[in-house]
């Protein structure tokens, strides 16, 4: 992983080890209320993080394997938004290996090289640095609910050695919000800590009638025992080897029957417990992917880290599969995020897509319920099965604080019928639509404006409630936050291509008249936005209109995501583009949250100033759309010189604002999800937007519009990809003036192929 440093503490280094004195004002916004989503905050940086998950078992562990036995920090072993494991150290002789190399390896696993620090004993014995080495493979076991370690040590000294070393452990069983500092309490019972047969045993009585334990076994058996911790004696001969295995299980049984008082709250009908619905979904995972391979090795080796990181957030909840947003934050269903990568991925994996509408739609609100932010046709903004939530501490069972998951639900059932031609799915899942289109209504517009807002009804509830939802997310040109109720410029672009998405329908289903409405609908929201959100001086849309119309003037990417939905005139999105492309928003690695030229800007801030893959791929695809294909290829080529500078060319949430003039190598988010769904989906989504490809499956078609290879790839194959029932193979290379054309398509009979 390439690191920025700098002698004098200052630069970008000094401000991202500045972040988490910068995160601490997230904490004042009060215990045990839920004001921001990226509440990560309060906790140390993550950026060098190795992650692996395996269904619904997730383990996060520092760059050296190690899970630090001090408070403040998110690694540990999490299972149903329960941390089970948080202090897990290794130490050899009283001292902290070093760390060589750390890799994540098949699903679920990972291995960390490691070797010893110069040791000195108190018997005049030297053991020089690098004289062992030590070897730390782990693996998740998704179904028997355990992390198997192995541990080997290796003589490369010149001599015998002998060392004592010391595995310590440590768990409180936190729930997840316990660990981002968005909730202090603790309302279980946590157990003193035993040894019963060999095994070292945690257990904790949780508030919501579940017994939860971590057992350690060992083998061979420790040779001392501490109260949390286990001793060996190694003794080696020259280049030879001793392994120690660890087993840690997690478990996880239902005391009794929840009484009236505790039991979690439903929204909708009765549902089951969701923790007795969650499978293990990465054995489901489809390796059918459609083959993309290019003359730059490069390119493969994004889109393949891309397919491994979407296989490991590959989730299943009640038999249906959904992507988690992402680890270690938000490893569960959530509207926005969950739909934008299903959409993301239809090219190439769209059954997720119909699993994750289908799940959506069985959570939707059927009534009014001011703790939840839920209203009758509302989709779910997160759903959670801990602790707090199951207890009623948060809201979040589920909780509907999202004023875009609704809309971006509909869009995504007219992307997978664009690329399936599924209308059976329409009929399927048409009453949930239509009630979604209710909420926008008859709900959405809190001030009668005209425009679908937000203003959280809930102690506990998102002060944002768009994809920007943390707690300063949404500023005034003089640095103050927006006041409720607050209408985001794109979320009137996401209601835009919502309503033609259901005139599409209700023209396949012959209602002209319901078609008819819906267009009339988007063309009045469409001429109002150019009207109100419009600004002159700016040179762009502005970030949102807050309480009695007043606009949020100031330069935000949100603008360019009004041109992928389409809600852009022509001239507007001209000067949009020009101005989103200008030094402070495009940093060489991407569009910024917010201008370098706002007051409230902050390289480091959540939403404030940080790059977004997302949200770049879908200002791309907009640029797109009005014709704007070079800018578009910038950012594309802004995203993979980005995660080519990650290791393992692993692209996270997001990162820091800080230009490519300044350093050469995109600066780290201290508390970025990696991976993370829809950052992991946003490339192979350009990808296939630049290559041109527009789906009408239903009408039996497929078009290839300016096609535009990625700088340094001259060739390009796109093999398996599915159009409704057929399957299109196309070649893609460079003519002599360095144009893209396509060589040749080959697709099974009946579709039909238009090249532009």
């Amino acid at each position: 992983m390439a690191r920025v440093t700098n002698s004098s503490g200052g630069g970008a280094a000094g401000a991202v080890r500045k972040a988490s004195q910068a995160y601490s004002r997230i904490k004042q916004i009060g215990k045990g209320r839920h004001k921001a989503r990226g509440g990560p905050s309060v906790t140390r940086s993550i950026a060098n993080a190795v992650c692996v998950k395996k269904g619904n078992i997730f383990f996060v562990a520092d760059s050296d394997g190690s899970v630090p036995l001090h408070d403040g920090h998110g690694f540990g072993l999490y299972y149903h938004d329960c941390r089970y494991l948080n202090g897990y150290e290794l130490q050899v002789a009283a001292a902290s290996p070093i760390v060589l190399a750390a890799a994540r390896g098949s699903l679920g696993s990972a291995t960390f090289e490691l070797t010893n620090p110069h040791l000195a004993f108190p018997t005049g014995q030297q053991l020089p640095s690098g004289s062992i080495g030590i070897s730390w493979t782990r693996e998740l076991d998704s179904e028997g609910l355990r992390l198997l370690d192995r541990i080997y040590f290796k003589d490369y000294a010149l001599s015998r050695v002998q060392f004592p070393i010391t595995l310590a452990f440590g768990s409180v069983f936190d729930d997840l919000f316990t660990v981002r500092g968005l909730i202090t309490e603790r309302p279980g019972k946590l157990h003193a800590v035993k040894w019963q047969d060999g095994k070292l045993v945690f257990s904790y009585e949780g508030a919501d009638n579940y017994h939860r334990k971590l057992t350690v076994s060992f083998s061979p058996q420790p040779d001392t025992v501490g109260a949390s911790s286990a001793g060996y004696d190694i003794k080696l001969d020259r280049l030879e080897g001793r392994e120690i295995r660890i087993e840690l299980a997690i478990s996880e049984t239902r005391a009794r029957e929840a009484s009236a008082s505790n039991a979690p709250v439903r929204i909708s009908k009765k549902l089951p417990d969701p923790k007795d619905a969650l499978t293990d979904g990465a054995a489901q995972w489809s390796k059918a992917w459609p083959a993309i391979q290019c003359d730059n090795l490069l390119l493969n080796q994004v889109i393949e880290r891309a397919n491994r990181d979407l296989e490991s957030l590959w989730t299943s909840l009640r038999g249906l599969g959904f992507f988690a947003a992402g680890i270690p934050w938000f490893t569960t269903l959530f509207g926005r995020d969950s739909a934008v990568t299903a959409m993301e991925m239809l090219p190439f994996t769209p059954d997720v897509a119909a699993e994750t509408l289908r799940l959506l739609a069985s959570y939707q609100a059927d009534k009014v319920d001011p703790w939840r932010d839920a209203q009758p046709g509302k989709i779910l903004h997160e759903l959670r099965v801990g602790e707090l939530a199951a207890t009623g501490r948060i809201p979040h069972s589920p909780y509907y604080g999202s004023v875009d998951a609704t809309p971006l639900f509909i869009i995504l059932l007219d992307e997978y019928v664009r690329w399936t031609g599924n209308l059976g799915l329409f009929d399927e899942l048409r009453e949930p639509a239509e009630r979604a289109l209710q909420w926008i209504d008859q709900y959405s517009d809190s001030d009668g404006d005209g425009y679908t807002d937000y203003k959280t009804a809930s102690k506990q509830g998102l002060a944002n409630q768009g994809w920007k939802d943390s707690l300063d997310a949404v500023l005034n040109a003089d640095g103050s936050y927006a006041t409720p109720p607050i209408a985001l410029a794109e979320v009137q672009g996401y209601v835009y291509r919502a309503r033609l998405g259901m005139a599409r329908f209700y023209d396949r289903k012959g209602e002209a008249a319901k078609a008819a409405a819906q267009r009339q609908a988007a063309d009045a929201l469409r001429s109002r936005f150019n009207r109100d959100f419009w600004s002159d001086e700016l040179g762009i849309y502005v970030l949102a209109l807050q309480a009695k119309g007043k606009p949020v003037s100031v330069v935000a990417s949100n603008a360019g995501q009004t041109l992928w939905s389409g809600i852009a005139e022509p001239e507007p999105a001209r000067r949009t583009v020009q101005r989103l492309m200008a030094k402070d928003m495009f940093a060489g690695w991407g569009v910024r949250t917010l201008s370098q030229a706002e007051k409230g800007y902050n390289p480091i801030g959540y939403h404030v100033g940080s790059i977004w893959p997302h949200d770049n791929a879908l200002i791309a695809s907009g640029f797109r759309q009005y014709g704007y294909h070079n800018e578009a290829m910038e950012l594309f080529n802004g995203l993979i010189n980005s995660a080519m500078n990650f290791e393992e060319f692993q692209i996270p949430e997001l990162y820091s604002g800080f230009s490519r003039e300044r350093y050469s190598i995109p600066v780290h988010f201290p508390a970025a999800c990696h991976p993370q769904a829809w950052a992991a989906g946003s490339i192979p989504f350009l990808l296939c937007d630049m290559l041109g490809l527009e789906p009408n499956a239903p009408d039996h078609r497929l078009e290839i519009r300016h096609p535009i290879l990625p700088d340094a790839v001259n060739s390009l194959d796109l093999c398996g990809v599915h159009i409704g029932q057929y399957s299109v193979n196309i070649e893609y290379g460079r003519d002599s003036d360095d144009r893209t054309i396509v060589h040749s398509v080959k697709s099974d009979p009946g579709l039909q192929v238009v090249i532009h």
